[in-house]
């Protein structure tokens, strides 16, 4: 029998163009795009752009991919983006390029007919970015003969601990959550322990749709020490947190720790921390701290990813104090790459990564001293890369008979 259809949901990965990382979120979409290219099951892409949804056949999915992974740049503005969008932005060229590549263009309301007119029947849309979580989007897909919803759902960490949050995300994060235990015809979680926290706020919804459990793939990063300054000064002992600045990933902790040192160690014997991530929301105590505190503490903002393994690659160790995690992508490229990690001990971690991680609680700040103290005396460890991790290929093993 021939394969359904696959329409893939690019918009997460074109919104993120220009930025100078990709985020979990970025890379599960990016595995998807690469698997889905390499099948034989007929492809399709949508993305919301500016102005509006467009569609990509196989060739248009493959010159999309090109400029999206960064093996074609991408092409100029044309008029309606000079117009319309502002220059500087970065937006103008991939707007074009949208337009230029795409099999069809609609607005909202004629979305249904425009898949209806290109798309096969049997048709799974599959959306691993949480982007278009609509009303429209869901029943434009099952206007479709035999359509189908697929949705991979990273975790409900923005309902569960709304304090946390921006202002105003809380609300559009329910609605399209409401929208998948609605309409989903398949959920995708990438831990047990994730799926339980979900499916528990499904069934107040109302609905929990069928699901698989499917462990997201760790590939080893490739570390380019060049694009790192000459000047972090790594020839001493250092440590590493990546993520970005918010309540959450607990960087608080970490700045208790380098001060709690400060107060007890010999200057020359206190290693350095580098944050690697991009300030986010609702931790202005943390940012002062930040401005304040230079001796041992360097905030480098988000880096390429070669930067970040190369970091990470010559680190005593990772850190992740975090209060709570959908997976946890840093830690399973951190031992991919043969670096130590020292984490919160969270359920989704001891599911995903067994003993391989040295847990400590999130609260308890003696425990972080005194390990952090004992890693940075020690040789770094330069073994090989911690096996067993999760693939991409027992990934889609579990997903793709789903489709």
């Amino acid at each position: 029998m021939e394969p359904r259809a696959r329409l893939l949901d690019l918009s997460r990965l074109v919104s993120r163009v220009g930025r100078p990382a990709l985020t979990g979120i970025d890379r599960v979409e990016a595995a998807y795009l690469n698997r889905f290219l390499a099948d034989e099951a007929p492809l399709f892409a949508l993305v919301r752009s500016s102005f509006g949804f467009t569609l990509f056949d196989r060739a248009g999915v493959e010159a999309l991919a090109a400029r999206l992974l960064g093996s074609e740049p991408w092409g100029p503005p044309d008029l309606l983006t000079k117009i319309f969008l502002k220059p500087g932005s970065g937006r103008r060229g991939p707007e074009a390029d949208l337009r230029r590549l795409a099999v069809a263009r609609s607005g909202r309301r004629l979305l249904g007919p425009m898949l209806a007119r290109h798309l096969p029947g049997h048709t799974t849309w599959v959306n691993v970015g949480h982007s278009n979580l609509v009303v429209s989007v869901f029943d434009a897909v099952h206007a479709l003969e035999d359509g189908r919803a697929v949705v991979l759902v990273h975790d409900t960490i923005p309902l569960d601990h709304p304090d946390w949050q921006r202002e105003g995300t809380v609300e559009s994060f329910e609605a399209r959550m409401r929208q998948v235990a609605t309409k989903a015809d398949l959920v995708i979680h990438t831990a047990q322990a994730t799926r339980e926290v979900t499916e528990a706020r499904f069934e107040r919804f109302g609905r929990v749709p069928d699901a698989v459990v499917a462990p997201l793939g760790i590939d080893r990063p490739e570390p380019d020490p060049t694009q790192l300054s000459p000047d972090l000064g790594r020839n001493r002992p250092y440590f590493v947190t990546l993520g970005t600045i918010e309540p959450r990933k607990n960087h608080a902790l970490l700045l208790d720790a380098w001060a709690a040192m400060r107060e007890t160690m010999y200057a020359e014997d206190i290693p350095d921390l580098f944050l690697v991530g991009a300030r986010g929301w609702n931790n202005a105590e943390v940012f002062a701290r930040l401005d304040r505190e230079r001796i041992n503490v360097r905030e480098l903002g988000p880096l390429p990813d070669g930067a970040t393994a190369a970091l990470i690659s010559g680190a005593h160790a990772l850190l992740m104090p975090s209060r709570v995690e959908g997976f946890g992508l840093p830690p399973g490229e951190a031992l991919a790459l043969g670096t130590k990690v020292i984490a919160a001990d969270l359920p989704v971690y001891r599911e995903v990564f067994g003993n391989k991680l040295v847990y400590l609680d999130p609260d308890d700040l003696y425990s972080w001293v005194d390990n952090i103290r004992q890693t940075a005396r020690e040789e770094r460890e330069t073994g090989a890369a911690a096996g067993d991790l999760p693939t991409w290929q027992k990934h889609f093993n579990l997903v793709v008979n789903c489709l």
